[in-house]
């Protein structure tokens, strides 16, 4: 069975940094681009940030110069640095993955649990 494990979140205060983490788990064939999307009350889910198989990267406009995104591709892990928080940062973080199960397998789209991110200020 193949799953996200999401883990780093919790509450820290404003200009504060948190690092999260998404361990893809499982039989694995191959993984495309790994995605960090978060969810605020009231909200729609948004994209935060991706990072391809090759390591490019993109950010929303609210989050660049503070969040960074990387992966580890031997241990099938992405992360995303957080650093100035603002309370406005505050949501649920989810770690989203294209993965294939085999090598003639497509890649399809798996969600993590998510995680909590609060921003006090």
């Amino acid at each position: 069975q193949v799953q996200l494990v999401e883990s780093g979140g919790g509450l820290v205060q404003a200009g504060g940094s948190l690092r999260l983490s998404c361990a893809a788990s499982g039989r694995i064939s191959s993984i495309g681009n790994m995605n960090w999307y978060r969810q605020a009350p009231g909200k729609q889910r948004e994209l935060v940030a991706t990072i391809t198989s090759g390591g490019s990267t993109n950010y929303a406009d609210s989050v660049k110069g503070r969040f960074t995104i990387s992966r580890d591709n031997a241990k099938n892990t992405v992360y995303l640095q957080m650093n100035s928080l603002k309370p406005e940062d505050t949501a649920v973080y989810y770690c989203n993955a294209h993965m294939a199960l085999s090598v003639v397998a497509n890649l399809l789209a798996y969600w993590g649990q998510g995680t909590q991110v609060t921003v006090s200020s």
